[in-house]
């Protein structure tokens, strides 16, 4: 969906970078939850979307909105992505350090950069294909600079990483359907189609809860609600007005906010050799969005390309 152009653009612009900022401190907090939460991931990931879908049930009747079945035809896909996304985020946040998901996940927005660069017929360039590489290496080194950390675990990082195919789908077909469907009702029918999905996968591989402790029922409702409802609600209202390498950049602060709320909280230990690869993946994202910002870049965004 492509972004228009003009004053009152920019003006939406504005906000739409500013809803995709807050979007990327609330998420920081999700994963952090998930690991301090006794339940497995699957498990968490079932009850967090039941309870999404009944956030998304109260948003509709107080803002007096429907969705009907078409429309639901035609968000429902983005739910079956989604919960493919939370289904590997959590299980690998409960196998490997938050640190780890975290950085892998960054190769995301490059991940996206690249391929809204094809969709657009652009050439990639020698150097944005050679910074991706070093995206890579950097992944590579924080995985081995993690390998002797009680906390490691070889699986969960390839759970991670299987994440960002799911996460780039879902970004992409979020910025297609929002053609057809508001915010609230989008996330609704998100919300449904990923808790259908996801409910059988987990009552299979890991049996039905028989009870969910205080600790984990807050857990659960925080997650749904902060890093979920509202946290995918502003930057799926942002597909209409920001484009996705500008979104990509900012999220780039996630894995620094992450990494320091698990050490916080958590007591994870960030080790200087993930500290290392970390930066060298950020970095190397990083150029990678900016280069693509300035070959992207119009009159009327040159005031927003420092953000």
């Amino acid at each position: 969906m492509p972004v228009p152009s003009g004053p009152d653009a920019a003006a939406s612009r504005r906000l739409g970078l500013l809803a995709v900022s807050v979007a990327t401190m609330v998420w920081a907090t999700g994963i952090v939850i998930v690991k301090w939460s006794s339940l497995p991931g699957l498990t968490f990931a079932m009850c967090r979307l039941w309870a999404g879908s009944l956030i998304s049930i109260v948003a509709l009747l107080v803002t007096r909105r429907r969705v009907s079945w078409a429309t639901f035809k035609a968000c429902g896909l983005g739910g079956v992505f989604f919960a493919a996304d939370i289904g590997l985020g959590f299980s690998a946040v409960k196998l490997t350090s938050i640190a780890n998901v975290a950085v892998i996940g960054t190769l995301s927005p490059v991940v996206i950069a690249v391929v809204s660069a094809l969709r657009l017929k652009e050439r990639i360039s020698r150097r944005d294909a050679m910074l991706v590489g070093v995206s890579f290496l950097g992944v590579l080194v924080v995985a081995v600079g993690s390998s002797g950390t009680p906390s490691w675990s070889g699986v969960g990082d390839l759970l991670a990483v299987l994440g960002i195919g799911s996460w780039t789908a879902y970004w992409f077909f979020s910025r297609h359907a929002r053609r057809s469907a508001g915010p609230i009702e989008y996330f609704a029918c998100v919300m449904f189609a990923a808790a259908a999905v996801m409910t059988p996968v987990a009552l299979l591989v890991q049996g039905v809860p028989h009870t969910l402790a205080m600790r984990d029922l807050a857990a659960v409702g925080a997650v749904a609600l902060f890093p979920g409802f509202v946290g995918h609600s502003l930057v799926i209202w942002s597909h209409a007005h920001v484009e996705s390498w500008r979104s990509s950049l900012i999220t780039q602060c996630n894995p620094v906010l992450t990494s320091i709320l698990a050490w916080v909280a958590l007591g994870e230990p960030i080790t200087p050799i993930v500290a290392l690869g970390g930066a060298v993946v950020i970095a190397a994202t990083g150029s990678v969005i900016v280069r693509a910002a300035r070959r992207d870049a119009v009159p009327d965004d040159v005031a927003d390309q420092a953000t």
